[in-house]
């Protein structure tokens, strides 16, 4: 319990003293979703089915991407596969994730009113 105690307060003075430094990595991963996004919209049709692959794959492209980084160095080391990769892209997916939804805005709709 104390050494549970004593890790949330470290951690908890890290977050603190790194603020700057995480807010300037989210916006990195956001303004690259968004990169990724615009450039698949030339791929992808308007429509919903269009839209919704475009927005998944937007979504999913970064955090394998990232968890590729690790696997390689890993794998040129070692000569056996990374054995968190997916935990690493889990990781990064919800990061991004909340991210994304904690900036996202409803699209206007039309008031029947």
């Amino acid at each position: 319990m104390l050494k549970h105690i004593i890790v949330i307060i470290l951690a908890s003075f890290f977050v603190i003293t790194s603020m700057p430094y995480a807010q300037e990595g989210l916006q990195f991963l956001l303004s690259a979703h968004d990169w990724i996004s615009d450039t698949l919209r030339e791929v992808f049709s308007g429509e919903q089915a269009g839209s919704l692959a475009r927005e998944l794959l937007a979504l999913l492209a970064i955090p394998v991407a990232i968890g590729l980084i690790p696997a390689i160095l890993f794998w040129l080391a070692k000569r056996r596969w990374f054995p968190w990769f997916m935990e690493c892209v889990w990781f990064v997916w919800l990061i991004q994730t909340a991210a994304l939804v904690i900036l996202y805005k409803l699209p206007p709709t039309a008031s029947t009113g």
